[in-house]
């Protein structure tokens, strides 16, 4: 009995930095409560499963502080453990924004397929390949 694998191509999700300063400008604008929406968008378009991880992280983080969040409000000064949480996730998610989860863009000759083969020294299509 023999099983046969496939092997899907790797999806690349290339962003240009406005959209990495855009989806971080929307984590620091929120407050970080918005924090999990990149990565929703990323694991949908990508679907690898690190990027499900990390979706899920952030989702747990929202799960944990919103509660965190409402249970200190009876104190006056504010809870510093909370404060220290909700700026180390702000600059996480920032970092993975901006240089871990977008694909940096394939240079143009890239798309232009393989060179020349062995034995004809131009590429087809070209003026001196006809």
């Amino acid at each position: 009995m023999s099983t046969a694998t496939t092997t899907r191509p790797e999806k690349r999700l290339e962003g240009g930095w406005f959209q990495r300063l855009a989806w971080s400008a929307l984590v620091w604008l929120s407050l970080g409560l918005l924090a999990w929406v990149p990565f929703l968008y990323v694991a949908i378009r990508r679907g690898r499963p690190s990027d499900w991880g990390a979706l899920a992280a952030f989702a747990l983080y929202e799960a944990v502080t919103i509660p965190w969040l409402s249970s200190t409000n009876d104190r006056p000064t504010g809870d510093p453990f909370l404060g220290i949480a909700l700026f180390v996730t702000w600059v996480t998610a920032t970092c993975m924004l901006l240089f871990a989860v977008f694909d940096p863009k394939a240079p143009a000759y890239a798309a232009a397929g393989p060179g020349p083969g062995p034995g004809y020294p131009y590429q087809p299509g070209t003026p001196y390949g006809r």
